[in-house]
């Protein structure tokens, strides 16, 4: 398999305050065709306007990761933390057996722009968890760099789930090989810029899907900011 979805195919949701399009059915986007792939429930892109965001609501038994691409991102949560990330920043909410927090934008004036991830866990009723790690933008220049993992491999953040997530960033001639574990699936989201996956142009919003394949390449970017999921 090897399936691109354009950005202009995903669910939107324009709440004024709030900007969002959905890759896989979320809220009042249902698309059957798109619930998930593997373990990858959702991948939502938001902008939201200075000084707004979402009100405490509850989440349990998701691996929930957010990825800042422009702005600030302020949380706090019922197990008392409370931070706000950057570009960059990495954060990873296990909602577990049930965890309740608010997510605001950490500017009063400037747009925050990021990706909320939710990845299916292995086990319901864990412990909730909470972790963030920062990533400079050479760890993934012209590279793939693990920001999530199972274990925590190489400083990435733990996942409670059999997936790992990459971020790279590419332009011009730079160029990386992902070599796909024998029987997994990978989807690949092109968060900004554009690139070519396989041999395919995508651009800002696109993805690519992929299974029964042996290696990923990408290349041929052009401010490009990858995330690439290794998925069961």
């Amino acid at each position: 398999m090897f399936e691109i979805r354009r950005a202009n195919e995903r669910g939107h949701a324009n709440h004024g305050w709030l900007d969002s399009y959905h890759s896989f059915s979320f809220a009042g986007y249902d698309d059957p065709k798109h619930v998930h792939f593997g373990a990858l429930r959702v991948i939502n892109e938001d902008r939201v306007a200075g000084g707004q965001g979402f009100g405490t609501h509850g989440h349990r038994d998701m691996e929930i990761i957010s990825y800042v691409l422009e702005g600030a991102l302020s949380h706090k949560d019922s197990m008392g933390n409370g931070s706000t990330i950057r570009p960059g920043d990495v954060q990873r909410m296990s909602a577990g057996t049930g965890v309740r927090h608010s997510e605001f934008n950490g500017s009063a004036t400037e747009t925050a722009h990021f990706l909320q991830i939710w990845i299916i866990p292995d086990a319901a009723g864990n412990a909730p968890g909470y972790e963030e790690k920062r990533f400079d933008d050479a760890e993934k220049r012209g590279r793939l760099r693990v920001i999530a993992s199972p274990e925590g491999r190489d400083g990435a953040v733990k996942l409670g789930a059999d997936a790992e997530v990459y971020a790279g960033l590419f332009d011009g001639d730079e160029r990386a090989e992902f070599d796909v574990p024998t029987g997994r699936r990978v989807y690949v989201h092109v968060a900004r810029g554009a690139i070519s996956v396989n041999g395919e142009a995508l651009v800002a919003g696109d993805a690519a899907k992929l299974e029964g394949v042996s290696k990923v390449t990408l290349e041929r970017g052009t401010g490009a900011e990858v995330i690439l999921f290794d998925l069961a």
